[in-house]
């Protein structure tokens, strides 16, 4: 597993969760993952793939997700096709062919060829060893994406009964995830949750006021870097583009009113790296899956938590910082409103209505934004700064005597009997004729229109501010209601002084600080390496991310290796990618450390280089550190435990140490005798010399690093 892991994705290691779920289908048993956008989910039925002697089929209902899968999947070494609508008939008949042979080793399909009767007849015809289903939230109607093309998987459910099935998504409650379950017939299947945490992604919620000139400063800031932009409307994303483009900065829009010609070409160019910027309608899924997206904003208010989720998760899928940035008005929610407003079933709008107020209580908030996004999704937090929101990372607001107005909505709260929701009590205060406020007779109260000169959004804010205080307090439920806490009604009783901070001004832009880390690669080494990166893959007609990411790009730039073997080491560098483009790439690393007198870095086991600079300086060699501890002989636990790093990491230094030095002497780690015997036979029964196979003939009663290290003593 670990060596297909590193030849055939370049990875030394797996992300949270991965290998557990791996080990999981490889048993045959069905699984439901739950992992964000970026956390790996592909990798989760990707490499079972290859440790499976059938086909692998994979239900996904975006069609340029399909394709980047397989670009990248093929330029891995790997065989892989899609079978979709952008295909012609003789396109179709080759890939069935090439899957009947057995050539195939990954197969996607959409959800709505499973109708067909001849297809179905043809996907008897294949040994297929396991069924994937990618954005599997779209099988439930619970769902904020549900397709009824996907209720077409219980065909395929039927056809192959036997054949494990690995649901795969990133957002769904728990109704969600129980509904998936039972669609696709797996009631006792393993859960799979990870954390829905984006450490690298940066959330800001800006005030809606000037926004195209705000937009226009972020874009600046992300200069040549990839950004989508979500509009509400159709017609909201062509004036935006032009706006975008008459500034100098290259944009295309992207919604369902264009052909479907053009929104592939534009597609096209943005993955490409043709275009920077793609505009499209919130209401549009995408299905990019384009690594480096550093930016993404939205100008209108999202209609649900969830889908404000994944789309912002289309930002750093490679684990680099990015940033998500929402302009919001509170008068968006009115344009929401009237859409909602046309459901005619009582139960669908309820829901609906409930949705957008959590995503108005998102944008409203003065607490952390990740901590309110992981607990919508049932996820416990016992943060309370991330210190990557722009509430958690502003610099501390001036507070100031709010006495006044504090007592006014503690009143207003109070006197209306604890019984309603924030916009109710801004009604009252500000004194709205609405039906429901005549109706309760409140507009009779002596608070009502006591803070009709402050500003609704102000307002609402002195409201969470309140909250977050302590002075007031919310009822959970569909339909959350405000209530004073003790320290309210003491504060009201006492007359006491009330000091809150300062509300945001909301003539102003809101600044953040970046959060980087305090290591740096080579910015203009970099820079050479994309222009190699993006001509390479002109050449090779795919997007410049499948010949690598920006991630493994600027590990080069930061190890600066010399030679194939080095290169290797580095993160996303397979074995088929060091032999196709590993000499290009060295060339273009030797010409700059030989011009700039620079000398390799040795690779160690931590997150490379986030900031940029002009010029690096030579660290100490972690290898030489680890040989001298050998040369004392020092065991591999005690190399770890005296240089705090893992065993593995001390593995790894051996096995490098010991192929650039044949003669150094590690006798002492070799495994006691007996120990070593066992290994011995188990690597010469083997039919492979895979370190998984001889893991699993031992039954798991020896660790990988002694397995690596006992190889190294076999002749």
């Amino acid at each position: 597993m670990y060596d297909h892991l590193k030849t055939y994705f370049g990875y030394d290691a797996f992300r949270p969760l991965q290998e557990e779920i791996i080990l999981n289908v490889l048993e045959k048993r069905n699984t439901l993952v739950l992992m964000p956008t970026g956390g790996g989910k592909s990798l989760c039925f990707q490499l079972p793939a290859l440790m499976f002697e059938g086909l692998t089929l994979v239900i996904s209902p975006l069609i340029a997700l399909m394709k980047d899968q397989v670009d990248t999947l093929r330029a891995n070494g790997i065989n892989a096709a899609y079978l979709n609508s952008s295909l012609d008939s003789g396109e179709i008949e080759d890939i069935q062919a090439e899957a009947l042979s057995g050539e195939l080793k990954i197969l996607y399909i959409a959800p709505e060829r499973m109708a067909r009767v001849e297809f179905m007849l043809f996907l008897r015809r294949l040994k297929v060893s396991l069924i994937a289903v990618d954005e599997a939230h779209c099988i439930s109607e619970w769902g904020h994406d549900f397709r009824p093309e996907y209720r077409n998987l219980n065909a395929l459910r039927q056809t192959f009964p036997h054949v494990p099935c690995m649901a795969l998504t990133a957002t769904a409650t728990m109704r969600v995830r129980e509904d998936i379950l039972r669609q696709l017939n797996m009631p006792d299947a393993p859960v799979f949750l990870s954390s829905h945490n984006r450490p690298n992604l940066h959330y800001t919620v800006k005030p809606k006021l000037q926004s195209t000139k705000q937009l226009l400063a972020l874009l600046k800031e992300h200069k040549g870097e990839s950004v989508i932009i979500y509009c509400f409307s159709r017609k909201d994303t062509e004036s935006l583009t032009d706006d975008l483009n008459h500034a100098g900065f290259r944009a295309a829009p992207y919604h369902a009113g264009l052909s479907g010609e053009l929104r592939s070409r534009t597609q096209e160019r943005f993955i490409r790296d043709q275009v920077s910027i793609i505009v499209a309608t919130i209401a549009f899924g995408m299905g990019i899956d384009k690594p480096d997206v550093r930016l993404v904003v939205h100008m209108d208010l999202p209609k649900t938590v969830e889908g404000y989720y994944q789309e912002t998760g289309r930002a750093g899928r490679d684990s680099l910082p990015s940033d998500c940035v929402l302009f919001y008005s509170y008068g968006d929610k009115r344009k929401q409103d009237f859409f909602i407003n046309q459901i005619e079933d009582e139960s669908e709008k309820a829901l609906a209505e409930k949705k957008l107020a959590q995503v108005v209580e998102y944008s409203e908030l003065r607490s952390c934004r990740r901590k309110f996004l992981l607990e919508y999704f049932g996820e416990p937090v016992e943060m309370e700064n991330c210190g990557t929101c722009d509430n958690c990372s502003a610099t501390p607001t001036e507070t100031h005597d709010a006495t006044e107005i504090a007592q006014k909505i503690l009143s207003t709260v109070l006197r209306t009997g604890e019984r309603f929701g924030l916009a109710y009590i801004c009604d009252v205060l500000r004194g709205s004729k609405q039906k429901r406020v005549l109706e309760n007779h409140h507009e009779n109260l002596s608070v009502y229109g006591v803070a009709k000169n402050i500003p609704l959004q102000q307002l609402r804010e002195y409201v969470d501010l309140l909250l977050l205080k302590n002075y007031l307090t919310k009822q959970p439920g569909e339909y959350p209601t405000i209530g004073v806490s003790n320290l309210g009604k003491s504060a009201l009783r006492d007359r006491e002084s009330i000091f809150l901070p300062k509300p945001k001004s909301f003539t102003e832009s809101i600044q953040k600080e970046k959060q980087v880390e305090d290591v740096a690669y080579e910015a203009a080494l970099f820079e050479q390496l994309r222009d190699l990166r993006r001509s390479i893959a002109e050449e090779q007609n795919v997007p410049p991310f499948v010949i690598f990411g920006d991630k493994t790009l600027q590990e080069m730039a930061y190890y600066l290796p010399q030679t194939l073997g080095a290169l290797g080491n580095i993160f996303g560098v397979g074995e088929r990618k060091r032999k196709q483009f590993g000499t290009q790439f060295l060339t273009v690393i030797q010409v700059y450390t030989k011009t700039h007198g620079l000398v390799e870095r040795i690779t160690e086991d931590h997150d490379i280089p986030q900031q940029k600079i002009d010029r690096a300086t030579t660290s100490g060699s972690t290898f030489q550190k680890t040989k001298e501890l050998l040369e004392k002989k020092f065991s591999v636990a005690q190399i770890a435990k005296e240089r705090n790093i893992a065993e593995s990491t001390v593995v790894q230094h051996v096995l490098k140490l010991v192929e650039e030095n044949p003669d150094l002497d590690i006798s002492h780690l070799k495994p006691a005798a007996d120990r070593f015997a066992v290994i011995q036979k188990a690597f010469q029964s083997s039919p492979t010399k895979l370190l998984t196979a001889v893991f699993n003939i031992l039954e798991g009663k020896f660790t990988y690093e002694e397995l690596r290290i006992a190889r190294l003593f076999l002749s």
